[in-house]
């Protein structure tokens, strides 16, 4: 249960949980606390109703710097250098082919301006299922101003690269700039067009541009090999095992971090059950969700 948001140094914060609480940043794949020591003590300040505040170090400094307790956030990595490093050394010939085959199929990729002709066609690519990646999709059926309202936040540190077939906007890929690294916020196609590999070319595009700006690595969410994990190793992505911090904000919250009770119930399973429950729950989401 996610509690209303707390916003400090210009950094806006969430809460979840019942029994114990952990304060995170609401954009924390995005947002970096620069000076925690202070951070933590204008929370405390703050009240945020929270026991513990958890936050992660910046890619890509994987040593830890702090002297909280901590555990470890394996975040898939694409290291950049030049475009022909990654073409011919980082990726395989498969995807080389993919993203030759994206011009092939006539699909036009570049960068596009977050207008309301781009907001129409991105309504379509998520009105297309109610069901992505095995999970249900949450932006499924959402009006253009919720839509604009989600996808309007870091306008001036992001762009929007663009795959095209003709004027029908095909997949789109939301690049955000942090300091020192870029992150794919989104990343999404029409599946009608899955044929025609447009996720392959827009990740060419935004190694193209991330070259072009010198941002020397680009971010693409928590590693794992399942689901999108061999698409993301395919594309030149690493494991990078990341440091993932824990700050007691209360006696109760010194007892979670002893416990380590901020894991998720997931975290304790061995890997190829939640391979098995993520499979069946896929299965009962596409019985559930057939007629749409």
């Amino acid at each position: 249960m996610n509690q209303p948001s707390l916003v400090i140094d210009n950094l806006e914060l969430v809460t979840a949980g019942r029994i114990f609480r952990t304060a995170s940043l609401r954009n924390e794949w995005y947002d970096f606390v620069p000076e925690p020591d202070a951070f933590v003590g204008k929370l405390r300040q703050a009240g945020c109703g929270a026991d513990v505040f958890t936050f992660l170090q910046r890619v890509p400094q994987r040593e830890p710097k702090f002297p909280y307790a901590r555990d470890v956030e394996s975040v898939s990595v694409l290291p950049i250098t030049t475009y022909d490093e990654w073409w011919k050394k980082q990726i395989p010939d498969k995807t080389r082919n993919m993203i030759r085959k994206a011009g092939k199929k006539g699909l036009e990729i570049r960068v596009t301006e977050f207008d309301d002709k781009f907001l129409a066609g991105l309504k379509e690519i998520y009105d297309e299922s109610p069901i992505r990646q095995g999970m249900r999709f949450w932006h499924y059926q959402k009006d253009l101003e919720e839509l604009r309202r989600i996808h309007e936040t870091f306008l001036e540190r992001s762009q929007f690269i663009a795959a095209y077939l003709k004027d029908e906007l095909v997949g789109f890929i939301k690049l955000t700039y942090n300091e020192g690294s870029a992150s794919f916020m989104q990343i999404i196609s029409k599946m009608s067009h899955r044929d025609k590999a447009p996720n392959n070319a827009m990740i060419a595009k935004a190694v193209e541009i991330c070259v072009e700006k010198q941002v020397p690595y680009i971010l693409y969410g928590i590693w794992s090999r399942r689901g999108l994990g061999e698409f993301k190793i395919n594309h030149g992505f690493e494991r990078f095992d990341m440091p993932r911090y824990f700050v007691p904000l209360t006696a109760r919250g010194d007892l979670m971090i002893k416990l380590k009770l901020y894991r998720k119930a997931t975290d304790y399973l061995p890997e190829p059950w939640v391979n098995t429950l993520a499979t069946w729950r896929g299965r009962y989401l596409a019985y559930r969700y057939k007629s749409a």
